[in-house]
């Protein structure tokens, strides 16, 4: 049997935070980022990036808009196809909390509650 994937929702002011967030994150000694990690973040970078491309990190972007109402079969679409590559965790950068709730909802019903464990939030 698979274990879930650890999975942290993200939120931050504007999409620079919330990466330098993860990154930080990722550079944490603990959760080092060779244990291959994926990343799927809302909305585009406003310059370069502190997350680079690697073997080790998956990263797919989202363009803004609710994940759970608007984005959602792009969101479906999207981590359904992180989630075949099994990676060893999961962020997901949120551009707006309104509905922060209902999206973490969404990730703890069927499927996805067998496939992810919902870890404390990133607050940035």
């Amino acid at each position: 049997m698979r274990h879930p994937i650890p999975t942290v929702l993200v939120t931050g002011a504007t999409a620079a935070v919330r990466e330098a967030a993860i990154a930080s994150a990722l550079d944490d000694p603990a959760t080092p980022r060779s244990d291959g990690a994926a990343i799927i973040l809302e909305g585009l970078p406003s310059g370069s990036s502190p997350l680079a491309q690697s073997d080790q990190l998956l990263i797919s972007r989202i363009a803004p808009g609710c994940l759970c109402c608007a984005g959602n079969l792009v969101m479906r679409v999207t981590l359904n196809r992180l989630l075949r590559q099994r990676p060893a965790r999961l962020f997901i950068g949120v551009a707006a909390t309104t509905h922060l709730d209902q999206l973490r909802s969404w990730l703890s019903s069927p499927p996805y509650d067998q496939l992810l464990v919902l870890s404390p939030d990133l607050h940035t």
